[in-house]
Formats: C-alpha cells, sequence, structure tokens
C-alpha cells in the first residue's frame, strides 16, 4: 500500500530528474569512450613514439672520415677525437636558465645556442643539438662536474680531423665546414646531417663522398633526468675510404719554403705520367683552425684581404705567361712552315708597326738572331715578327692544342681556364674588332692571354715527352679501411700535339740553351750534374711609363712590378721532373723564379 503522504507529482519530477541525469551520464561517459578512442587508437602511435622517446633516444654515431696518405704513404690527415656540448631540447623545461649556465661555465654564443635550441625544438626535438664544438679538457671536466645541475646536456664524442703538418699542402688537402642547409636539401650528401663537417675545397671536397664513410646509430635508455642507464642496439658507422695522393710531401715542404714570404706558386710534376709531385700556394693557411671553429674576424681577413690565402694559385690563379708563350709561337710557327729557324731577323732593341713602337726587353736589341737564340736569349723582336707571320688565327689554334685556354682536368675542385685570345672572343667581348698590334703583344704572351702554373707545367712536359698533353692528377689510389684499394689512377694521354718531332727537337735544343748558354735568360737554373731546360718570363701587370720600366725595379712599387716565370724540366735528353714556378710582382723570371725551380729540382733528383 503506498504511503497517503507520498505525492504522485513529486515522484514524476524525481523520475524527469533522474532520466536527465542519466542522458547526461551516459553522454559524458560516451564523450570519455569517444576520447580514450582518439587518444589511443588515432593518435596512439604519437603518444607511444613520445612516451618511448622520454625513455630511449635515438643517438648517431659519426664514421671515422677516411685519411689522405702522399705518394710514400706519409700519413698527412687523420682524425683525433673531439667532444661536442649537446642539448636535447625536449628534456629542458627552463632553455633560457640553462643556456645562461652553460654561458656562465663554458661561454657559449648565447644568440646562435638560442636559435639552434628553437630550430630543433620545433624540428626533432628528441634529437641532439650541438651547441659548442671542440670542448676543451678543462670544459669537459666543468660539465661533468655540474652535470645534475644541467638537465637535458649530453657532451657526444666525434672524430675531429686533423691536419699533421698544419698548412703543408693545404691548398691540396682542403679544409671542413659546417653543411649548409643548401647543401642538405641537394640530395647530394645523403651520409650527412645538420651540423656536419664537409669537404669545402681541394681533396677534401674532391672525394667527400668517399672519405665522409656512412653514420651508424644507437638506441640508448636515459632516466628521467636524461642520463644514459644502458644501450638498447647499436649500428656501427662504416669509416671512409683512405685517399694516397701523388705529391711526395718532401718535395711539397722544399717548394712551400722557398715560396716563403712570397706570393705565388709551384707545381711539380712528372712529365711521362701527369702524376703532381708537388703543388705549393703562397700565402696559405692552417686548416686546423676551421676544425676548431674559426671566428668572424679571422674568416673575413682571409677573405676579403689582399693576399688571399685560401685560393691555390697553382690552379685558380690565372696570369699572363710572359716569354714563356714563347714556346707556343715557336712550335705552331715552325709547324705551320712560316718560319725557318735558321733565317736571322733583325732585333735593334725595337720594332715599328704603324704609329706604334714595340720594344724589346733589352735595349741595344740583339741584333741579326736565329730560332735557337731567339727563344735562349728571350728575345722580343723576333717573336714580334713571327707572330706577325703566323697570326692571332694560328697562335690561338695552337695554344689551344697545348692545353691553354681549357681547363687540364686535373682531380682537383675550383680549376679555372685561363683565356686565349680570338677575334671573335675580342668582338663578342668588346665589340671591337682584333687589332694587329695585339697580336705582337700575345706573341710574347701579354695583351689578353691568361694561363695557370698547372697548364705552363703541362705545356713543358708535353714538349719534351715526344708531344703528348696528359692529364695532371694527384690522386694516385683510392683504398678500403681493411687495406684492398678500388681505385687506381694511370697515366692519361689527352691527345697529341701533332708537331713535327724535328721541331719539338730544335725547341728543346733552344731551351737547353736557356739555361745552359752564356747569355741565356735562365743562367740561375744551371746546375752542375744535370741539364736543366726551361724557359723564363717576365709578365707586366700594369703599363708604366717607358723611363719607369726601366729604372731600378726596387724602385717600381711592388704592386706595379712584373710577375715572375720560370718553368723548367729535368734531366733533358730524360725527363722525370717538370716545374712550373710563378711568383708574384717577383720582377725577372731568370732571377726570382729560376732559383725556386733549381731548389725544387735539387731536391727531387738528389743532386745540385
Amino acid at each position: 500500500m503506498r504511503p497517503s503522504n507520498f505525492d504522485p507529482i513529486s515522484v514524476d519530477i524525481l523520475n524527469r530528474q533522474l532520466k536527465k541525469a542519466t542522458i547526461v551520464v551516459l553522454i559524458f561517459f560516451v564523450g570519455l569512450l569517444f576520447r580514450l578512442w582518439y587518444l589511443q587508437v588515432v593518435n596512439g602511435w604519437k603518444y607511444r613514439e613520445k612516451s618511448e622517446n622520454n625513455r630511449i633516444h635515438l643517438q648517431d654515431i659519426p664514421p671515422l672520415r677516411g685519411m689522405i696518405f702522399d705518394r710514400n704513404g706519409r700519413l698527412l690527415v687523420d682524425n683525433r677525437a673531439g667532444y661536442d656540448l649537446c642539448v636535447i631540447p625536449e628534456d629542458v623545461q627552463d632553455p633560457e636558465g640553462l643556456l645562461d649556465r652553460l654561458n656562465n661555465l663554458v661561454g657559449i654564443d648565447l644568440n646562435q645556442a638560442r636559435q639552434l635550441y628553437r630550430k630543433g625544438l620545433n624540428s626533432l626535438p628528441f634529437k641532439t643539438v650541438r651547441i659548442k664544438r671542440n670542448l676543451s679538457r678543462d670544459e669537459l671536466a666543468v660539465i661533468e662536474t655540474h652535470r645534475f645541475n644541467l638537465p637535458g646536456i649530453t657532451i657526444q664524442v666525434r672524430p675531429q680531423r686533423h691536419y699533421l703538418y698544419n698548412h703543408l699542402a693545404v691548398h691540396v688537402l682542403g679544409y671542413l665546414g659546417e653543411i649548409t642547409e643548401q647543401q642538405l636539401a641537394s640530395g647530394k650528401y645523403v651520409n650527412n646531417r645538420g651540423g656536419d663537417l664537409i669537404g669545402k675545397s681541394g681533396m677534401e671536397r674532391q672525394w667527400q663522398r668517399i672519405l665522409n664513410g656512412i653514420p651508424g646509430g644507437e638506441q640508448v635508455e636515459v632516466d628521467a633526468a636524461g642520463r644514459k642507464l644502458h644501450v638498447i642496439s647499436r649500428k656501427k658507422a662504416i669509416p671512409g675510404a683512405n685517399v694516397f695522393l701523388t705529391i711526395d710531401s718532401r718535395l711539397q715542404g722544399v717548394a712551400e719554403n722557398a715560396l716563403e714570404g712570397k706570393a705565388g706558386a709551384v707545381v711539380a710534376m712528372n712529365p711521362m705520367s701527369g702524376e703532381i709531385l708537388a703543388m705549393a700556394s703562397s700565402p696559405w693557411f692552417d686548416p686546423n683552425l676551421f676544425v676548431k671553429g674559426i671566428d668572424r674576424e679571422t674568416w673575413e681577413g682571409m677573405v676579403k684581404g689582399t693576399n688571399h690565402p685560401l685560393q691555390n694559385r697553382a690552379i685558380s690563379g690565372q696570369y699572363p705567361p710572359g716569354s714563356v708563350f714563347k714556346i707556343v709561337v715557336a712550335l705552331g710557327a715552325l709547324q705551320e712552315g712560316v718560319l725557318d729557324p735558321e733565317e736571322k731577323l733583325f732585333c735593334g732593341g725595337s720594332y715599328r708597326l704603324g704609329k706604334s713602337v714595340y720594344r724589346c726587353w733589352k735595349r741595344a736589341g740583339h741584333g741579326w738572331i736565329s730560332l735557337h737564340k731567339g727563344l735562349a736569349q728571350s728575345c722580343d723582336v723576333y717573336f714580334y715578327q713571327v707572330g706577325k707571320t703566323l697570326g692571332i688565327d694560328n697562335i690561338s689554334r695552337y695554344a689551344r692544342k697545348m692545353g691553354l685556354g681549357a681547363r687540364t682536368g686535373l682531380d682537383l675542385p675550383h680549376e679555372k681556364p685561363g683565356l686565349i685570345p680570338t677575334r671573335q672572343w675580342k668582338l663578342r667581348r668588346w665589340r671591337v674588332p682584333w687589332q694587329q698590334g695585339e697580336t705582337l703583344s700575345t706573341a710574347i704572351g701579354q695583351s689578353y692571354v691568361l694561363v695557370t702554373p698547372v697548364q705552363m707545367a703541362c705545356l713543358i712536359s708535353s714538349v719534351f715527352n715526344g708531344g703528348k698533353v696528359l692529364k695532371p692528377q694527384l690522386t694516385k689510389r683510392i683504398q678500403l679501411p681493411g687495406g684492398d684499394d678500388i681505385q687506381g689512377f694511370h697515366a692519361e694521354e689527352r691527345w697529341d700535339l701533332g708537331i713535327e718531332k724535328a721541331y719539338l727537337e730544335q725547341v728543346k735544343k733552344a731551351l737547353i740553351g736557356v739555361v745552359n748558354e752564356p747569355h741565356g735568360t735562365g743562367g740561375k737554373a744551371r746546375m752542375e750534374h744535370v741539364v736543366v731546360a726551361g724557359k723564363t718570363g717576365t709578365a707586366q701587370v700594369v703599363s708604366l711609363p717607358k723611363a719607369d720600366r726601366r729604372g731600378k725595379e726596387e724602385e717600381i712599387p711592388e704592386a706595379f712590378r712584373d710577375h715572375a716565370w720560370f718553368v723548367a724540366i729535368a734531366p733533358a735528353n730524360q725527363p722525370k721532373i717538370a716545374v712550373a714556378v710563378v711568383v708574384e710582382h717577383g720582377g725577372h723570371g731568370g732571377s726570382a723564379a729560376g732559383p725556386i725551380a733549381k731548389e725544387v729540382i735539387s731536391a727531387y733528383l738528389g743532386t745540385n
């Protein structure tokens, strides 16, 4: 029996409220279930990954970069342990406070560190971000001492490039620099990551892929503070291959010592194979500076300074060849049949063409002179006349036949081609026709002609090796870390000069006379027990008034002095070494460049 005081209306209200509450609870539970489904099913992978990353960190293992040796197996470049200060952005609660503490402890670039941190946080927050390279032992000790107060901080050990002899052969070896975002995006550096150091010049750049190796990695379990507990799994890094060069490091040192205090280049090569025995460019720099981290002031001094130490003058220095170019004109005129080597031409100290007067370096002139003495004594007037007869078209054609005006194909980046002018080139470049007076200047290696030292070494080699234009090379072989060669390099003939052997012999005899005859211009390269052949060159840098140019050399400002050239080969009858030397603003080739070539030849042949 229902109680008399129980109101039916109140029961209905209560039932309705109960139904509403039930609906609210059901909606709540449905929403909760939906949220759980969304978190666990839809986004479950994301949170599982985040959870794992809180416990497991993936760390790259950088590979050992391949070593570089000289031709005799002498080690030139290897690796040492380097310690980098890194941070894992996700493990840092107070980034500003952490970076300030690091700055107080070891000194860091705060602005750069903030940028790196933000970039890492926005892209891969669980990946390590390098804050400072190459910690010193003292800095390393400070970080380890305060490790518990530096959450998210880790020390990474990586191979650090080490150039054993500082600047020795630096322009051949090259240097390392941090990879750029553009390079990473190019797809050419598949085995590199942001922050990696890659080859920027020289052999380090030429063989970047081979030297670099393949990185490995490891899964590391860490605690809540980011401290390493143990390694879960590891994939070993594969070291890079080793590169053996053709250069003789001992001879390289001789060439660099001979250039000390001068701006210029020396190239020594085997004239029968094209192997570069030494390649020196001065001034130079220490590539270890780039490994340790170069400051902006030093970098700008290198790039914007007047001496350009980063430039490899041996392959990218383009100079007028001066009288060395007379070799080209002589061979071209002989082959074209426009020159009788026995015919004598008169030199009175000058040559008139129209209203212009073209002078010889010897004020009194050489008198009546034939090809042999014309080359041996480097008579300008003689070659004015020969060049005029041969013509600019033939001069240009033979110059290109001898490898000038184009890159040699040397296995080194940043080689320049030089310039061999033609009528068409001048018309395109200056929109004015070729003048006959320019042919006279071209015939003695002036006007618009530009060459590189490595081209000059190839030129003198082709005259004495039977007319073969060889491809110069700096790489002797490439070797896997286990010791097996994966690539070897051999002599490569680009083409034959196409010059009659008799004409080559006539020019060779004249070049022997340059060094060994009483009035030859290259007497300072003469050796007692070895027959040296060569050719001097004095390349005019700027046009000076006649009186100024014929005054004392030391009275001419250095920037206005001529470049000094000397190309040589020895022994002349059985060539083993060819040398090209240029000394910027050195003056006369015979006196400034000749002794350097002699020193290099003597060191290589072990004589005097």
